[in-house]
């Protein structure tokens, strides 16, 4: 019985180490809905830096042995939130998910190779004659030790150019983002299953391009759907949608994975001109890994500028907006490549005609007294005005023509409009009509006086929103979206004042 029991014990390493190990490489197809950073506002896409999020789906084919297996989803994206993964397709066969942290790199690869033989190829500075022999890895934590037949030395330490060659790569090491799931099946299964999980490092925004007629009383209005995936890892010809809202989520912080370095020290001997330069010294050999997948890397690089936009699709594809709840959804009616640390445009919408009135806008109690006179483009969001679509936050610029040429009169932001919401536009300051705000007199005289100036050839009407308090003894204040509004066209050449109490 004692050594029935033995035997089972023994047994029991045996199986856990045959358990059988599927990859699988690629997804056959891809679908990415990509959700906006809430709390980003306005500001420019940052592609080191992005605080959106995606919700990927993806289709695989997968061929499972009968019993336990460990099936291996490669090339998934570096931000993917482990615990939000969802396998669908293998019933009830799923144990258990993991995120594999371990990346390969030099430094992973020498570590898992401890104990293990590798092959060192040395090379003579002098007369260009190679020595191979093989060696044992004994140590990699202070720099790296071998044992090869002449003794035991540090690796990188005699001056000569040195490269360890492994033949393979350990089981557990990852040259792309990998989620591990266990799977226990009663019988050899064949089918595509479906990988969905939500990802950091990827958002999006609107970008307008608005050009004023000569009349100055309509716009076209052309939108961008700029996405940016700030991932190592791209989509390629993805099913692509976003999504405009605000939805609540905590962020969740992702363990970027371990790419360990290789760290070689020696005793200094000679000149430090006897010491080679670093270069690439281990390398895998085999048919499916190629050499350059566990070069040695430096630090990476500060994040670059955000990349030039690409504009995907042609004149007639555009982004169709959906309702989903209580947001709203644009689905891009082609597949689409949402490459890795880059940025794609495409068409959002083109309204040729909005409806729209330019009015200066003062709100002399922002931020301090005298604020500037800001020129607003307002317009109703109805099929009446040009517009009755929802229409996503974003930055505007603003072109008119002088003669032939088109110019920049400004740029401002749009934000979320519903259909029927009166949309405020703000494009510039005011350079031709100038605000002065005084604050006049003590106790029950004091007072605030507004003057306001126009040194242009044309009247221009001005709209002073002044808060609920307000209260004016010589001009007609009205009530209108939570302000005390005070409208009034100062004349060419002229003048307008009001005086008011708070």
């Amino acid at each position: 019985m004692r050594a029935l029991i033995l035997l089972a014990a023994l047994a029991l390493p045996g199986q856990a180490y045959a358990q059988a190990i599927v990859n699988s490489p690629g997804p056959g197809r891809v679908s990415v809905t990509v959700y906006r950073d809430p709390n980003r506002g306005l500001s420019s896409l940052n592609l080191g830096w992005l605080g959106g999020y995606a919700l990927v789906s993806e289709k695989r084919r997968v061929q499972l042995p009968q019993g336990e297996s460990e099936l291996r989803f490669v090339g998934v994206t570096s931000g993917i939130v482990p615990q939000s993964a969802i396998v669908t397709g293998l019933g009830e066969a799923v144990l258990e998910k993991n995120r594999d942290a371990r990346l390969l790199s030099p430094g992973a690869l020498l570590d898992a190779s401890l104990g293990e033989r590798l092959h060192l190829r040395r090379t003579s500075k002098a007369t260009g004659a190679v020595r191979e022999q093989d060696a044992i890895v004994r140590a990699t934590s202070d720099g790296v030790v071998v044992q090869t037949p002449d003794g035991v030395e540090a690796l990188r330490c005699t001056g000569l150019p040195e490269t360890l060659l492994a033949d393979r790569v350990p089981a557990d090491l990852s040259a792309k983002p990998t989620l591990s799931v266990r799977i226990r099946s009663p019988h050899p299964i064949e089918r595509e299953v479906t990988l969905s999980y939500l990802t950091n490092n990827f958002d999006w925004q609107a970008d307008y391009v608005a050009e004023l007629s000569e009349a100055g009383d309509r716009i076209s209005l052309f939108g961008w759907l700029t996405m940016a995936n700030g991932d190592s890892t791209g989509l390629e010809n993805a099913q692509t949608q976003a999504v405009a809202g605000k939805l609540n989520r905590q962020r969740v912080r992702v363990d970027p994975g371990e790419a360990k370095p290789i760290s070689i020290q020696c005793w200094p001997q000679g000149s430090t001109s006897d010491i080679p330069e670093e270069s690439e010294f281990i390398m895998v050999t085999g048919s499916r890994i190629a050499a350059y997948d566990i070069a040695p890397r430096a630090p990476p690089p500060p994040p670059p500028p955000p990349a030039a936009p690409e504009r995907g699709g042609g004149d007639d594809i555009v982004a169709q907006e959906e309702r989903l709840g209580d947001v709203r959804l644009y689905r891009v009616p082609i597949q689409v490549t949402v490459a890795a640390k880059s940025q794609k445009q495409i068409a959002l919408m083109r309204q040729p005609a909005v409806k729209v009135e330019s009015v200066l806008r003062l709100r002399p109690h922002d931020f301090g007294y005298g604020a500037d006179v800001k020129r607003v483009l307002v317009s109703r969001n109805r099929t009446t005005e040009g517009l009755g679509l929802a229409l996503p936050a974003g930055k505007v610029a603003l072109f008119g023509r002088a003669g032939d040429r088109r110019i920049l009169l400004g740029e401002g932001r749009i934000d979320d409009y519903t259909i029927g919401e009166k949309v405020e536009i703000p494009v510039s300051t005011s350079t031709g009509v100038l605000a002065q705000h005084l604050q006049v007199g003590q106790g029950e005289t004091y007072h605030h006086e507004l003057k306001l100036t126009n040194d242009l050839n044309q009247p221009r009407v001005v709209e002073v929103e002044l808060p609920l308090s307000a209260r004016a003894s010589n001009g007609k204040l009205i009530k209108r979206d939570g302000w005390m509004l005070w409208r009034v066209t100062v004349p060419a050449n002229g003048r307008a004042e009001l005086s008011y109490r708070l």
